[in-house]
């Protein structure tokens, strides 16, 4: 028995990721890359970064699946590098760490919405 076609677009529907979720996940693996460039070319960032670079791939592939682990750990993420972009823009006052810095804020308060946790498994 085969669903009408109306319902196999509700079906469809509630299995994609919010566009929300999309953008994120892709912000989060730019910053995974820009780490990864950073750490290759020896300059900006130690070796020890690429943790925080697999955790930004983990969480983007996570977010795109709907899972609730990845959900947290990019909450986390974007919280953490909020605080992080204003505290360099409080103290070097470095105008592009506050536009990073609020657009990681915008990307909390999306993070946190009801219906974005609701869409979770």
């Amino acid at each position: 028995m085969t669903l009408p076609p109306e319902h196999e677009k509700i079906k469809i529907a509630e299995r994609l990721p919010l566009p929300g979720l999309a953008a994120i996940s892709l912000y989060l693996l730019a910053l995974a890359g820009v780490i990864i460039l950073g750490v290759v070319g020896g300059r900006h960032y130690p070796p020890l970064f690429l943790i925080f670079a697999a955790a930004f791939i983990a969480a983007a592939a996570g977010l795109i699946l709907l899972l609730r682990w990845a959900w947290a750990l990019a909450l986390g993420a974007v919280s953490l590098l909020a605080a992080y972009d204003l505290w360099i823009f409080a103290s070097q006052h470095q105008f592009p760490t506050l536009v990073q810095g609020l657009l990681n804020l915008v990307f909390f308060l999306y993070l946190v919405r009801t219906e974005v946790r609701e869409k979770l498994r």
